[in-house]
C-alpha cells in the first residue's frame, strides 16, 4: 500500500504521529503518575494534517464537476490538444474545464497530455485550479499521508478515511486496520468547539475520549498542520499561495511536467523547484499529481533544501456525499469513542 509519484509507485509513510510530551523529574511521585497518564491520552491525540491555513470559500461555478469514474454529458472541445497552446488564456482554460469534464483529457496518451501542459500559458494551470471546484460541499475520501517528524521519516503509513462537510466545517476521520495507529479516531466541529477536536487512541490504549486544542504546544510538537486542514480544496490552496510567492520575488518557476499512475488513478505530474528554498517558499521542491477528471490535485511530497522529502500525501478515493448529523456526532454507533 505504497505510494510515490514515480512510475510503479509506492504508498507514502505515515502522515499522523502521536508522541507523549515529557514530565519534569521533580514532580511527586503520586503526581507525576496522574499527570503522565493524562498527558499520554492527550499527546496521542495531537494530529497533524495537511496544509497550514484556514478553509477558503468555494469557488462560485455553474459546471459542477461531475462524479467520479461517470461519464459526462459536457461536449469534448473541437481545438485538438496539439493548438491549444495556440489559444488565448481564457479559452485554454475554457478549454481544459470541457476536456476534463467531457473525459477527453483522460483520453489523451501520456505524450499529449505531456505537450498539452508545456504548451500552455504560465496562468492557465493556476487559473483552472482556482476556478475550481477542488473539492466538493461535502465528501469522503481516503487517503495515506506521512510527515518528517524531528527528523525522523515514520516506518509505517497511516492510512486513513476522512468524511468531511463544510459550513461549518466538520471532519470524522479514523485511522484503517492497515496503516499505523490503526483504531484511532478525531471529530471536529467548528459550530461546537473552533479550536479543540474530540478523539480517542486506538488499540490496548483505547480507554478514554478527551478534547485536546488544535493549535497547542502539544500539536505544533507533532506537526505544522491543524485538522482543519485536511481534504483537497488545500493542497489547491498551498499551490496558488505559492504561486504568489513567485510572483512577489520576481522569481522564475521551473516546471517538469510528467504522467505517472497512482493505485491504477492517472495523473499529471508537475515538479516545481524554487530557486532559494525554505524558509521563503514552503518546500525546495513539489511534485503535485493533478487529476484528470476533476480540476484537483490527488498527489503531492515535498522536499526541503537538502533534497530530503518531508512531506507526501495521496487521496486514492474521493466520492462527494451528504451526511447528517450523525456523521460528527462521537454518539454514532458505528464510533468506538
Amino acid at each position: 500500500m505504497k505510494h510515490s509519484l514515480s512510475a510503479r509507485p509506492s504508498r507514502p509513510p505515515a502522515f499522523m504521529r502521536l508522541t507523549v510530551a515529557p514530565l519534569s523529574a521533580r514532580r511527586s511521585h503520586a503526581g507525576l503518575r496522574s499527570v503522565a497518564s493524562r498527558t499520554l491520552l492527550i499527546g496521542a491525540l495531537v494530529v497533524s494534517t495537511v496544509w497550514m491555513g484556514t478553509p477558503s470559500a468555494f469557488a462560485q461555478n455553474d459546471d459542477a464537476p461531475p462524479p467520479l469514474d461517470t461519464a459526462s454529458a459536457v461536449k469534448a472541445p473541437s481545438t485538438p490538444s496539439s493548438q491549444v497552446g495556440k489559444l488565448t488564456l481564457d479559452q485554454q482554460v475554457k478549454w481544459l474545464r470541457a476536456a476534463q469534464q467531457s473525459g477527453a483529457m483522460e483520453k489523451l496518451d501520456d505524450a499529449q497530455l505531456v505537450a498539452l501542459f508545456q504548451s500552455l500559458d504560465p496562468l492557465a494551470l493556476p487559473r483552472y485550479i482556482k476556478e475550481g471546484p477542488n473539492g466538493y460541499p461535502s465528501y469522503e475520501f481516503t487517503m495515506a499521508r506521512s510527515e518528517r517528524i524531528h527528523g525522523q521519516w515514520p516506518d509505517k503509513p497511516d492510512h486513513m478515511l476522512v468524511r468531511l462537510a463544510h459550513d461549518p466545517l466538520r471532519i470524522y476521520a479514523e485511522w484503517l486496520p492497515d496503516g499505523a495507529h490503526a483504531g484511532q479516531e478525531v471529530i471536529y466541529d467548528e459550530s461546537k468547539r473552533t479550536d479543540e477536536m474530540y478523539g480517542h487512541l486506538g488499540g490496548i490504549l483505547n480507554v478514554t475520549s478527551l478534547w485536546t486544542s488544535l493549535t497547542g504546544a502539544l500539536a505544533r510538537a507533532q506537526s505544522n498542520h491543524q485538522v482543519r486542514d485536511l481534504g483537497t480544496e488545500y493542497i489547491a490552496n498551498q499551490y496558488l499561495s505559492e504561486g504568489k510567492k513567485y510572483i512577489e520575488a520576481g522569481l522564475p518557476r521551473s516546471t517538469q511536467v510528467d504522467v505517472k499512475t497512482l493505485d491504477g488513478v492517472r495523473v499529471v505530474a508537475f515538479t516545481f523547484e524554487t530557486p532559494t528554498g525554505q524558509p521563503q517558499f514552503y518546500a525546495k521542491k513539489e511534485t503535485l499529481g493533478l487529476d484528470l477528471r476533476h480540476p484537483y490535485f490527488r498527489a503531492v511530497e515535498s522536499y526541503d533544501n537538502d533534497g530530503k522529502i518531508f512531506e507526501k500525501i495521496v487521496f486514492e478515493t474521493i466520492t462527494p456525499k451528504t451526511f447528517d448529523d450523525s456523521t460528527f456526532d462521537p454518539k454514532n454507533k458505528e464510533y468506538k469513542f
